[in-house]
């Protein structure tokens, strides 16, 4: 109870220090520069406790829960007792990506649901359906960049396994990346591209981490410097295919209903 007081307390210091540049930049504009008063203060200081309190619990929780998770499942995950059952095939020298199917499963899930939950998703989601009048969708934005970090969670798990270098992945992703983005509605593009940078954030972050670095400490012959890491850069790349994919079929099931209307009228009673 005492290392947990401790370290809420630690915590709390530590997000202060992060968030009084934030707050005194804002506070200094609008008192040096603008020389305007801060409207309704009061509300504004217990805003900034919420902000302090609701981080400093958010990152106590991470840290004591959710990055244990996922280091413990990657390497539950990856025991041979699990993958081969009583015989130890590794020791014989014998790994196939296909025994750690159960790996890129819960690789896939948990990005996920990390997306989903991503606080910075939500915001930019809620921004976004506002400033378009609702042709893009809080869910439909939020389920798109879901998917993209799912597939890319559960590849980047795939190129720990088998050990290939990690710049033939991206540099294909960003390739097909220019190619949609010749071919993407102009509206999603920049929304798209900003899609990659908020799943990078507080909640998707240490599960993907510790997912990649349990998994490389356990797969036989991985490096955890070299192959534990890489697996935000797949996090980031494939919300971008996956989002301007979205608009595109959204784009192409719109233009198939119009041509279905057109028909329609086509064949009326006066033909």
């Amino acid at each position: 109870m005492m290392s947990l007081l401790q370290e809420l307390w630690s915590t709390s210091l530590e997000t202060t220090r992060d968030i009084f540049p934030i707050f005194a930049i804002i506070i200094g504009f609008q008192l040096l520069v603008l020389r305007q008063t801060i409207p309704h203060i009061g509300r504004v200081l217990v805003g900034v406790c919420y902000v302090l309190v609701g981080l400093t619990l958010f990152l106590v929780g991470l840290e004591e829960a959710l990055f244990p998770i996922g280091d413990t499942m990657a390497k539950q995950l990856t025991d041979p007792a699990f993958l081969y059952g009583s015989v130890d095939k590794t020791a014989a020298g014998v790994l196939r990506w296909q025994d750690y199917k159960w790996v890129y499963f819960f690789a896939a899930a948990i990005g996920f649901a990390t997306t989903i939950a991503e606080p910075a998703l939500m915001a930019v989601a809620i921004k976004a359906e506002h400033v378009s009048g609702g042709a893009i969708s809080v869910w439909g934005l939020r389920v798109a960049v879901a998917i993209g970090v799912a597939a890319g969670i559960a590849l980047g798990t795939y190129r720990i396994v088998t050990g290939t270098p990690i710049h033939y992945y991206i540099i294909v992703g960003y390739i097909i990346v220019v190619i949609q983005t010749f071919f993407a509605p102009r509206m999603i593009i920049p929304l798209a591209y900003d899609s990659g940078g908020v799943t990078t954030s507080t909640v998707t972050v240490p599960l993907v981490a510790a997912l990649g670095l349990g998994l490389a400490g356990t797969v036989p012959g991985r490096s955890v410097l070299i192959d534990g890491f890489g697996l935000i850069a797949f996090a980031s790349l494939f919300p971008i295919i996956s989002v301007m994919g979205y608009a595109q079929i959204g784009e192409w099931w719109v233009r198939r209903g119009m041509k279905s209307q057109q028909s329609d009228a086509g064949d009326g009673p006066g033909e």
